[in-house]
């Protein structure tokens, strides 16, 4: 489960959407993310839900590294749908002791449960698309009027980025930490939940001994390169929009359109 865990992860590639502008891509991806919340029914969702698979596929990912996004999360999921399963409005088809389940609350379930997996796969494409470094410098170019404000831009991206640059990282640790406990007789996946959790501690203690070391090497290794802040600091690429940018936008414009549009063809859902 956790090697399944891909958030932060880079794969380079020349895709029309890796070569888009990662500026407009942070920009791209609020948009479609707040256009799944406007679906209200199953025709708009089907539609977000197309669109979210030519994306993918548009961008070179293998469908199967992207639905690994999805498996780490599935228990939010599930939990999510069954709460909306249990509390929907209406008849009762049937009950289970004080529990009504109702086609409204399957309608809902099915619905939370399809926009959350959309939302997982847009979400994670801006980060399997973007490199580190591109996403730092975006992310700063976009927060550059909170600089008036007397707010540190480049250290907040900065902070942003390694934090999503090293979720890699820590899962391989993971997993070198539970291999050499299970080496040594560790028994981390029989007993109850208490007994589960308790065996995580000879995980969790080497996992935050790793981690700190980790940021003090990467610490030292800024100061000795004589890393001061952006502070003065230029730029080797400098971000520019282009065509296909302004394409991406109308592109995206249209797809909310839609979605507004196809609201309005059959009553709301939620």
């Amino acid at each position: 489960m956790i090697g399944d865990i891909t958030i932060g992860q880079y794969f380079p590639g020349k895709s029309v959407i890796h070569r888009l502008d990662p500026r407009i891509k942070i920009i791209l991806t609020m948009i479609i993310i707040v256009s799944l919340f406007l679906c209200k029914n199953f025709i708009s969702l089907a539609f977000a839900v197309a669109a979210a698979f030519v994306i993918v596929a548009i961008s070179g990912i293998p469908f199967k590294t992207v639905l690994k996004s999805i498996k780490p999360l599935i228990l939010i999921i599930i939990l999510t749908a069954i709460l909306n399963l249990l509390y929907g409005t209406g008849e009762p088809l049937f009950t289970i002791g004080s529990l009504k389940i109702t086609l409204n609350g399957i309608y809902s379930a099915i619905f939370m449960a399809v926009r959350i997996v959309v939302l997982i796969i847009e979400g994670s494409m801006l980060t399997y698309t973007t490199s580190p470094t591109d996403l730092t410098d975006a992310i700063e170019r976009l927060l550059k009027p909170l600089k008036y404000i007397k707010i540190d831009i480049h250290s907040l991206a900065m902070i942003m980025t390694i934090a999503l640059r090293f979720i890699p990282t820590l899962i391989e640790e993971i997993e070198k930490i539970t291999a050499a406990q299970k080496s040594r007789g560790a028994d981390m996946e029989s007993g109850n939940i208490i007994k589960r959790v308790k065996a995580l501690v000879p995980i969790i203690i080497p996992l935050f001994v790793s981690s700190f070391r980790c940021a003090s090497d990467l610490a030292y290794a800024m100061e000795c390169r004589c890393y001061r802040g952006g502070e003065g600091r230029t730029k080797m690429k400098v971000l520019k929009t282009s065509a296909r940018d302004y394409a991406a936008l109308l592109i995206v414009g249209a797809f909310v359109a839609l979605i507004i549009y196809f609201n309005t063809l059959t009553a709301a859902v939620i």
